[in-house]
């Protein structure tokens, strides 16, 4: 039997000491979190001068329509929270930390008057004395008595709230409204169904709005732009916009073109295997085998038997003829990773290959022609090499006929959100669950933080975060980096306050010129948002949070910089 939870009376003080303690404020950084949550402090005339600017730009039900959006995805945000408040509280507890965290906000006082629900049968009904509504008092004062409710963000909030609690559509409607002249506001809320009239309400849950409309032409401007300049799709496992990135995938493109030998430089991590692969299948050999060997990995002993194959009896344990990667890969692409680790020995055979198409097994005198295209890959210095004499400068230039130099992962900081939703989406969809992304500390610290691992290390710690997120939340920055230790030198820290401090820059390594930024937004590789973004973040990192210096290195205000902080975390919550 399913119990149904119950209030009738008011509850009396129902802020939360509990969720007061969870607000915390750095007057460093200039940043309110409630819990892992950016928050914003806002002047309540300016929140009315933009509802007004809303209802003479939209007209009425369009504005209405946006702002009721508004409230519903922040009580869809608030309920995240309120799963976090506590693991052993009831039904009701969860619940009313909605009604909580609404007048924790200062949005207006929420006292229930009754709440009856079954979250096992779906049942709902909610009744709610709203004292304060700050809605309600302007809309009164600026336009006088009205005929209808005018509480609309504060309606969505409860829509939002609700249904994500009850896993299905709640409606509210303000059956009474300060703004129609009364003392105060009264809210009634159910399933949907359940409302005669719903359709005349839920218009503006989902009405698309001319702001909307306006947001997707620009959507479909820069798409095009993107196509236009496009030569070819990138393949699904290669992802960047990047300039930095951009420059190597270019080259990448015009290899995929010819048979010419490719030589990948870069550090532990960052794809050159994923760059092989898809240099293979965007070319002509893309239905012949692609076969890939670590030279690092093979005993020196063994690395020209796995190389060019082996005769039986060839040497003790040598029972069976077999062939090489080089015959395995023949018609096809042979990806050499680690080339720098290839002993001298079996650099003379391999350069002999490369220039006659044949190769010998071990233990044999015929020969066997093949007709492979090369790639191969280093994270070392292979002219070092060459001067130490461990490298053959024939067998360099042979290799270094076409080179491709993937830069690190802290020197494409734009490319790490579009690298982390992606791995997101993979490790969700791998373990089974549906996560709502990241929380905004855990957005800032992928930023900030300078991936020594790169890509690979991005992507383990995206599975470590998805792996102990609860289903249904956001992946919490203590849940990606709960393995690393003292032993490990993090570029964050968190403060009891809760604010992100940063030892270090992301500046040093993002050296682009400026020609290089201006192509990037001319061919709609980068929006100017996204370049002014980039250096804001810069400015604030090297200045470690300091707000005031960080606008003095941009010639800004403090107060112009803060301008541009909040509407840059803005546009991340749209994204």
């Amino acid at each position: 039997m399913t119990k149904t939870q119950k209030i009738e009376t008011s509850t009396g003080d129902i802020t939360g000491s509990d969720l007061r303690a969870r607000l915390h404020f750095c007057a460093d950084t200039g940043q309110i979190w409630l819990h892992e949550h950016r928050m914003l402090l806002v002047h309540s005339e300016a929140q009315a001068s933009l509802r007004w600017e809303l209802i003479e730009t939209l007209g009425m039900d369009r504005a209405r329509g946006l702002l009721t959006r508004m409230g519903y995805a922040a009580g869809m945000r608030d309920f995240e929270l309120a799963c976090t408040r506590t693991k052993t509280g009831s039904d009701i507890d969860i619940f009313m930390t909605g009604p909580q965290l609404h007048t924790l906000e200062g949005v207006v006082k929420v006292s229930p008057i009754k709440i009856e629900f079954d979250r096992s049968a779906g049942s709902f009904y909610g009744e709610f004395l709203w004292e304060n509504s700050w809605e309600g008092q302007w809309h009164r004062h600026r336009y006088g008595i009205s005929s209808e409710p005018m509480c609309w963000s504060q309606i969505g909030y409860a829509c939002g709230y609700t249904s994500a609690f009850m896993g299905r559509r709640i409606l509210y409607k303000e059956v009474e409204c300060i703004g129609m002249g009364a003392n105060n506001c009264r809210i009634i809320g159910k399933p949907v169904e359940e409302w005669d009239d719903a359709t005349d309400y839920t218009q503006f849950l989902s009405g698309e709005s001319i702001a909307e409309q306006l947001i997707d032409l620009q959507t479909q401007v820069v798409q095009l732009r993107s196509v236009i300049n496009e030569k070819e799709k990138q393949p699904a496992d290669i992802v960047g916009t990047s300039p930095a990135f951009m420059a190597a995938y270019e080259l990448l493109l015009q290899a995929a073109k010819s048979q010419i030998t490719v030589l990948l430089l870069g550090e532990t991590g960052v794809g050159k295997e994923v760059f092989a692969r898809s240099l293979h299948e965007m070319g002509s050999r893309c239905k012949a085998s692609f076969i890939a060997i670590n030279c690092a990995a093979i005993p020196h002993d063994l690395v020209e038997a796995e190389l060019f194959g082996v005769e039986k009896g060839a040497y003790t344990g040598a029972l069976t003829s077999r062939p090489g990667r080089f015959e395995r890969a023949n018609g096809g692409t042979l990806f050499l990773d680690e080339i720098g680790d290839l002993p001298l020995s079996a650099q003379a055979k391999l350069l002999r290959v490369l220039q006659e198409g044949e190769i010998e097994r071990l233990g044999d005198q015929k020969t066997r022609k093949v007709n492979v295209r090369l790639v191969a890959a280093t994270n070392t210095d292979l002219k070092l090499l060459v001067r130490e004499n461990r490298f053959r400068s024939d067998l360099y230039y042979r290799l270094n006929a076409f080179q491709i130099a993937i830069p690190p992962l802290r020197e494409r900081k734009l490319d790490i959100s579009l690298l982390a939703k992606n791995f997101l989406e993979k490790s969700s969809a791998i373990h089974g669950k549906k996560l709502r992304g990241f929380t905004d500390k855990s957005k800032r610290t992928l930023l900030s933080y300078s991936w020594p691992g790169n890509i690979r290390e991005l992507q383990n710690v995206i599975e470590r975060g998805v792996i102990l997120a609860p289903n249904g939340t956001r992946v919490e920055v203590n849940q990606m980096f709960s393995s690393y230790n003292d032993d490990i030198s993090l570029e964050f820290s968190l403060d009891i306050n809760g604010s992100v401090g940063i030892n270090g820059g992301i500046g040093a390594n993002c050296a682009e010129t400026g020609r290089d930024l201006c192509e990037a937004v001319f061919n709609g590789v980068m929006t100017l948002d996204q370049v002014e973004g980039m250096l804001v973040e810069t400015a604030v990192d090297k200045a470690r949070g300091n707000l005031s210096a960080a606008a003095r290195l941009l010639g800004l205000t403090r107060r112009q910089l803060s301008y541009r902080l909040g509407r840059l975390h803005e546009n991340e919550a749209i994204q």
